[in-house]
């Protein structure tokens, strides 16, 4: 039997991939808390649906689009982490971000005033970033910098700053109210106006990925190599950082912390996508979206008329994602 060429499979597999995204973002609009049908949506479409109907659907909207947003952020993210880090395992909290989100908005709630989800937004964002570049900066100074003292350093940081929410959030009851249904993290409850709020750092971490995409083919080979093919390590490094904790700093802000899907995606692209970057960072940008809208779908029909927060379900879908790549790490794949 021929066996198909690379570029015609990966074709297929892209076209596939596109497909259950447009299937995803139909089943988002389509079916939730309140019972609709995909013939309900069309007729939104078309302009012939009752006005309540198309009042549910059009409700369904922002939690789309900001799924496809933090989906496709936090795929592209881990994507980044894991090839810059040569970490199977790591995944966007690696840097702190989710710490430093969670920081920003109990000290804004806490210190600040801040209330509703738009002030969350601003405060999470700039708590994400300084986390992310702090993290940076302690893993690459001096001597010995790598991606080992990187993982330590995020370790580190995300360990006083989840400290330092716990020490707020005890203290403060009514910090802690507010500050539990963003920490869980979920789509629903969020207007477009968040996701205006994070779409510029969200662009400028996608552009920064494209723009590396080819440096992080040769850094897979190695640094020496890397450099011996003219490239610079040290910056490649630092850029898809740098993408990754705007990226992911993004979806943390806009959504809460939404974990395993900046740890599950990765290893579903590069077995879709091979070892090329660019491919990956395709991929990633399809598959992300996809399995969180997916993700949220299940979470308002299993406990219909309740819905149940997109975290908790990637926690439980996520877990079984981990046990694998660890798994295949042992077994040396």
């Amino acid at each position: 039997m021929t066996a198909v060429p690379l570029p015609a499979r990966r074709a297929l597999l892209l076209i596939a991939a596109l497909a259950g995204l447009a299937l995803a973002v139909f089943a988002s609009v389509a079916f939730g808390s309140h019972p609709t049908s995909p013939a309900d949506v069309l007729d939104v479409l078309s302009g012939t649906a009752h006005p309540d109907t198309a009042t549910v659907v059009e409700s369904r909207y922002p939690r789309t689009a900001l799924g496809l947003l933090a989906g496709l952020c936090l795929a592209v993210a881990g994507t980044l982490m894991q090839g810059v880090t040569r970490n199977p395992l790591a995944d966007p909290g690696l840097l702190g971000v989710t710490a430093g989100a969670s920081a920003g908005i109990v000290t804004a709630m806490a210190f600040l005033g801040a209330a509703g989800q738009e002030g969350a937004v601003w405060w999470a964002l700039p708590g994400a970033l300084l986390a992310g570049v702090l993290v940076h900066v302690i893993g690459s100074a001096g001597s010995g910098a790598g991606p080992a003292r990187l993982v330590l350093a995020g370790a580190v940081v995300s360990a006083v700053l989840t400290a330092y929410v716990q020490a707020v959030t005890l203290g403060r009851p009514q910090v802690f109210d507010s500050y539990r249904y963003w920490v869980v993290g979920a789509l629903g409850g969020r207007d477009f106006p968040v996701l205006w709020s994070v779409l510029p750092p969200a662009a400028a971490g996608l552009v920064l990925a494209v723009v590396l995409a080819p440096a992080l083919n040769t850094l897979a080979l190695g640094e020496e190599t890397s450099a011996a093919l003219g490239g610079n390590p040290a910056l490649t490094r630092s850029g898809g950082l740098l993408a990754a904790v705007l990226l992911s700093a993004a979806a943390t802000a806009a959504v809460g912390p939404i974990a395993f899907v900046g740890l599950a995606v990765p290893h579903i692209v590069r077995a879709l996508a091979g070892v090329d970057a660019r491919a990956q960072l395709l991929f990633a940008a399809l598959v992300g979206p996809t399995l969180l809208l997916a993700a949220d779908v299940a979470g308002r029909l299993v406990l219909r008329p309740q819905e149940l927060m997109v975290g908790v379900v990637t926690a439980f879908v996520g877990a079984p994602a981990l046990l694998l790549a660890v798994r295949r790490m042992r077994g040396g794949v």
